[in-house]
């Protein structure tokens, strides 16, 4: 069989996927490309935040800019000021896995970091841009 995402077929770009089993079938699968299916997951709510369309991820060691958020975005309804509260990544160097079956990153790239100190993460968003408006800061 012949994959190809069906969203990519729509806007007319390539669309092609690779071959799935069986390989003696020529007729056509749709699925979805890594870039669209980053999408759809960017457009659902997060499971952490339920409430919140934006979340502001403050650096460690940013208190002042961590206030000045929180007193400007004070009432706001969808909107969530945190601390960076990691401190490394879980797996150092010296302690890497004997076999490692993962075949890719489970996080998705949600956040946008920015030179100021903070990552912002939006949640929930409309794809299609219909009816939001986006927090300038």
């Amino acid at each position: 069989m012949r994959a190809f995402c069906a969203w990519c077929q729509r806007e007319g770009g390539p669309a092609f996927l690779g071959e799935r089993a069986p390989l003696d079938d020529d007729s056509e699968t749709h699925g979805v490309c890594r870039r669209h299916l980053q999408h759809i997951l960017a457009a659902l709510p997060s499971q952490s935040f339920p409430d919140v369309t934006y979340l502001f991820v403050i650096k460690a060691g940013e208190g002042e800019l961590y206030d000045h958020l929180e007193r400007s975005f004070l009432g706001v309804r969808g909107v969530k000021i945190i601390m960076e509260r990691r401190q490394r990544d879980r797996r150092e160097v010296h302690r890497q896995a004997a076999d490692d079956r993962r075949r890719a990153e489970r996080r998705q790239p949600r956040g946008t970091s920015h030179a100021l100190g903070y990552t912002t993460v939006r949640f929930g968003h409309d794809p299609a841009g219909r009816g939001e408006v986006p927090i300038a800061i």
